[in-house]
């Protein structure tokens, strides 16, 4: 009889982030039991019985290890800690690596830089592995869209805010990071945009030039019919106003508004405002206005 081959099972989203978070803190707590085996572990026992700092690392380590909570599912691939989890690991790493820091710059300002050296070389590089383990942790722990762009998909991620539009249903899902914000009819969304920062390919852009305020003479002048007195500032190249809008397009931020009719008091109500940092972000501000209009 022909046997059924068994089928690979692909790993959730997610689980990468899970496996990554309990090795790190696997190494810190076999870092951490390999020194106090060095030394006496009863007197090292005691010794973190009066160390805050000894009782902080041992919640960072139990909430590493353990992660309560947390599970990898396909709808949040990039959340799966809970909110409550993802911020503490992130605060216990920030603690954990400014500590780490302050150790070992204390310690080379003691010991000088040979020695530090030595010691580096005598732990296999523990100085400087402990703060990256830290580093890593707040790092992973990053605030963060729901999910990455897909506009096949009608997935948008800006910033930290998520966006889903259901097209059969004509539904809009927003989502700040793991939280969900609100669900709206798509039809009753609109992307705002800043004065003077109108989507790339936009009618309105395109035919209507912007005007510089800082040639009011050459405008006034255009204004009336007349030709320009010999007297006014020479006009400037066509590439230097270009410049201005493509400075003004990273500091952009746009509005996702509600304008619902039927909720009263909700009337062009913003459901959030963020900042277009990266070109990532951008695409999909332009993606996200293009498919409400289509809805």
């Amino acid at each position: 009889m022909a046997r059924t081959r068994p089928t690979p099972t692909a790993a959730l989203p997610g689980a990468g982030t899970m496996f990554a978070l309990r090795a790190i803190g696997l190494v810190l707590l076999a870092r951490w039991l390999y020194s106090m085996e060095q030394m006496n572990f009863l007197a090292a026992l005691q010794g973190m019985a009066s160390s805050p700092w000894a009782c902080i690392n041992l919640v960072f380590l139990f909430l590493l290890i353990v992660l309560p909570g947390a599970k990898a599912r396909i709808e949040r691939p990039f959340h799966p800690l809970p909110s409550w989890l993802r911020q503490a690991l992130r605060f216990f790493g920030l603690l954990g690596f400014l500590f780490a820091l302050w150790s070992v710059g204390f310690f080379v300002s003691v010991a000088g830089w040979r020695r530090a050296l030595s010691t580096v070389a005598a732990t296999n590089g523990w100085l400087v592995v402990a703060p990256a383990l830290y580093a890593a942790v707040v790092w992973i722990c990053r605030p963060r869209a729901l999910w990455r762009t897909n506009i096949a998909a009608r997935r948008f991620a800006i910033g930290r805010y998520a966006v889903s539009l259901d097209s059969a249903t004509r539904t809009t899902i927003v989502w700040l990071e793991s939280r969900k914000v609100g669900q709206y009819d798509a039809r009753e969304l609109s992307v705002r945009w800043p004065q003077g920062t109108q989507p790339v390919g936009s009618p309105v852009a395109a035919a209507v030039p912007q005007a510089s305020d800082a040639d009011p003479v050459i405008a006034d002048a255009s204004a009336d019919g007349a030709a320009p007195s010999p007297f006014t500032a020479p006009e400037r190249p066509a590439s230097a106003p270009a410049s201005a809008p493509a400075a003004m397009k990273w500091r952009a931020k746009i509005e996702l508004l509600w304008d619902s009719p039927a909720a009263a008091g909700h009337n062009r109500q913003t459901v959030f405002r963020v900042g277009l940092a990266t070109e990532g972000d951008r695409v999909a501000a332009h993606a996200l206005d293009a498919a409400l209009k289509q809805a």
